[in-house]
């Protein structure tokens, strides 16, 4: 089953209104009661606006665009133009919640990341949503180390070229170092070579998914 185009328009505290991508893996039965994992994607900046087929670009939607046999279910909401992650943070939920309520969902093993724009995006939704997350995976991001001790029960995998000149190396940097001494399940991988572009070796890695998968609520 190939990736699907959706808008959720809820009214929550107030009206949200948020395209995603729907990604349902092949051999995914709704008759069946197998749980399937998911994962929640936030793009960059240069793939907001009204066009899902941005969101294609790079990441997981990408991978699953190619791949219909991606095994898990894979949600990629589309940002606003001009606004950022941490404004759309109820319309983001708001659309996993959907999703978990009508597809064959496993609400413990939710997984969520992102590059760049949405690595920060990362950071915050876990910050802002401890205990909903089976673990996270940040990629050339930051967020705010004061938060540090709210993400200490996420595991986390940071990833960051080491040549950026878009988002230093040290926002991510000191996210780690923050969450390491507040006692935190984290570790960072850098790519010596990397520029801004660490997420195409990051989402090529089986690592990640099997890395994933090995964490559950």
């Amino acid at each position: 089953m190939s990736q699907q185009a959706y808008r959720l328009e809820k009214e929550i505290t107030k009206m949200v209104v948020l395209d995603y991508l729907l990604h349902v893996p092949q051999g995914y039965d709704p008759s069946s009661d197998e749980k399937w994992p998911v994962i929640l994607f936030l793009h960059g900046a240069g793939e907001r606006g009204n066009d899902l087929e941005l969101v294609k670009i790079h990441g997981v939607p990408h991978i699953a665009d190619k791949d219909p046999s991606f095994p898990f279910i894979a949600i990629s909401p589309q940002c606003p133009g001009n606004a950022f992650w941490n404004m759309e943070k109820d319309a983001v939920m708001a659309v996993l919640d959907e999703v978990l309520a009508n597809y064959n969902a496993d609400a413990a093993r939710i997984y969520l990341t992102g590059l760049s724009m949405g690595g920060y995006g990362t950071w915050e939704l876990a910050a802002e949503y401890p205990g909903r997350f089976a673990a996270a995976v940040p990629i050339c991001g930051g967020g705010d180390p004061k938060h540090a001790d709210k993400l200490i029960n996420t595991p986390i995998w940071v990833f960051h070229g080491a040549k950026d000149d878009v988002i230093p190396l040290s926002e991510s940097e000191d996210m780690v170092k923050s969450i390491q001494a507040a006692g935190g399940d984290i570790k960072l991988t850098v790519y010596p070579e990397a520029n801004h572009n660490s997420w195409s070796e990051t989402y090529k890695n089986q690592e990640v998914y099997d890395w994933f998968l090995q964490h559950s609520l």
